[in-house]
């Protein structure tokens, strides 16, 4: 089965303005869209059916491959593929065949790829450096006959830049003595070793195995299972370097799912920050650190071989509780933004920052409004149609304040900054469709602000049809959320609660569509 290329945007009728006169932007129609309700426009979804975890983030020959975990019979979760797309900027998308189906060992699950440069695997020919994929089978008649040994790692290679694989006839590459949850493999280069490390999750800790052609695995060491948080399975690992931002210092990075577990609840994705010898990974850190505080941010990982060496991430745009209740139809779930991170020192401490690619800039394409100055101790009321395909930008050292979106049946978004409780707050119990599932809507979502600067900084926010994504200080705080409005927020109410600090709303723009 093949997936089907999704079609143009239905473009739309644009206004914006501060209870003022403004020119009404207009954006020329087209006849045909990706528009089903609730359809992101600038996030990646698959054309139809249902969608979970990035898998296979590789960067080869001027192209960006996502592959990921996809079920083409359905729009909740079933037996799993990889579905696959391409980009050569990371912001618009091409929908591939299907990559990888189910076969003798099982169902296709989470797993990574990498450009095996000098075909250490044997898989190349004529020159061709293969993408080689490794991924978790999961026998589906194992689990029902009560073992525990039904997930293995297998390997599958491609000569035609990911176009079409072929499965290694010596799969699995590593078996199972007897761990129930296994799996998830990310593979990477190791040039001091000269060797393939491959970091996997085993229950409630990672498994770091050694290879020197991706086929034969020799166990390394293990990690975790006393450090950071255990309120449910550990899932999709990542291990790789990063330079501390303005020094030469290096360290290494580990990013594990959890779910449940995650500080607001459901999924969730934390770091830990240490070194790795070839051997091992070693860290100090004890408590958990979280990559984003929002909900819906899960299983991500970062890509392979990227131009630059940049550490890009992304993530499951959901969360386990209701993943499989959110009120669209013809398919179900988005891919976060693609994300640069960082490490910076902050405090006397490290913190892993996240930041949206800057080729999303591009898409910016219409002001709004702009350069609008909330002094302190008041608000302003903007009317701005297009708010639900928007990227909004403010400057602020103003630790007191709230923004209000509403549109005109009364539903309402509320984020707010609480320098008493030192804490961002996201509300979205009454933004909208939220009765789907209990776990939806339940509470008020919180980000501690500890670290954030105490002069100005950036509060970057990216609004799409069913999402927001908030990025403070440069993306040492993010939060990320789905939202299911009835219509589209129309009003942005911004209240200043400062004595002493005012707050500039740069800008809001409009984003083009990337369908």
């Amino acid at each position: 089965m093949k997936i089907r290329a999704a079609l143009f945007i239905l473009g739309i009728w644009l206004m914006g303005c501060k209870e003022q006169n403004r020119e009404k932007p207009v954006k020329a129609l087209q006849d045909k869209g990706y528009t089903e309700e609730y359809r992101p426009q600038f996030h990646f979804s698959p054309p139809e059916k249902w969608m979970n975890d990035p898998n296979g983030l590789v960067y080869n020959e001027g192209i960006y491959h996502l592959f990921y975990q996809y079920y083409p019979g359905d729009i909740v979760w079933g037996p799993m593929h990889w579905g696959h797309a391409t980009s050569k900027d990371l912001v618009h998308w091409e929908h591939k065949p299907i990559a990888l189906y189910p076969d003798e060992h099982g169902l296709i699950f989470s797993g990574s790829a990498v450009v095996d440069k000098h075909n250490t695997s044997g898989f190349g020919k004529n020159g061709i450096a293969p993408l080689v994929a490794i991924f978790t089978y999961h026998s589906m008649e194992g689990e029902k006959a009560g073992r525990d040994d039904f997930q293995t790692q297998g390997i599958a290679y491609s000569l035609d830049n990911g176009a079409t694989w072929t499965k290694y006839e010596g799969n699995p590459v590593i078996g199972n003595n007897g761990i129930r949850d296994f799996r998830d493999p990310k593979v990477f280069w190791h040039e001091e070793s000269q060797k393939w490390i491959l970091t996997l999750v085993a229950g409630d800790h990672a498994q770091f195995y050694a290879s020197k052609n991706l086929k034969e695995w020799e166990h390394l060491s293990d990690f975790g299972k006393t450090q950071g948080a255990h309120g449910g399975v550990w899932e999709c690992p990542d291990l790789f370097p990063i330079q501390v931002a303005d020094t030469d210092e290096e360290k290494w990075i580990l990013i594990i799912s959890i779910n449940p577990g995650a500080p607001n609840g459901g999924s969730g994705t934390q770091y830990f920050i240490g070194d790795f010898n070839g051997q091992k990974f070693t860290s100090d850190q004890q408590k958990p650190k979280w990559i984003d505080y929002g909900t819906d941010n899960y299983a991500g990982v970062t890509y392979n071989n990227t131009p630059e060496d940049k550490r890009i991430f992304i993530g499951w745009m959901s969360n386990w509780d209701y993943a499989n209740k959110t009120p669209t139809q013809k398919w179900r779930s988005a891919m976060t933004v693609p994300r640069e991170l960082a490490l910076k020192k902050v405090d006397d401490d490290f913190v892993l920052t996240s930041y949206p690619v800057e080729q999303l800039d591009k898409l910016a394409s219409q002001i709004l409004a702009e350069n609008v100055l909330i002094s302190s101790r008041t608000s302003d009321t903007l009317l701005v149609d297009g708010l639900n395909q928007s990227q909004i930008e403010l400057k602020t050292a103003s630790k007191d304040f709230s923004l209000i979106f509403k549109n005109d049946l009364k539903e309402t978004l509320m984020l707010e900054m609480d320098s008493q409780s030192n804490t961002f707050v996201v509300d979205r119990m009454k933004s909208g469709k939220v009765a789907f599932d209990s776990e939806f809507g339940d509470k008020k979502h919180l980000s501690p602000i500890s670290m954030l600067n105490d002069s100005i900084y950036e509060v970057k926010i990216l609004l799409d049809w069913s999402s927001i994504e908030i990025f403070m200080d440069g993306g040492v705080y993010v939060m990320t959320e789905q939202l299911f409005s009835t219509e589209p927020y129309n009003t942005l109410i911004i209240q200043n609660g400062s004595e002493e600090s005012e707050i500039r709303l740069e800008s809001i723009k409009y984003m083009e569509s990337v369908w």
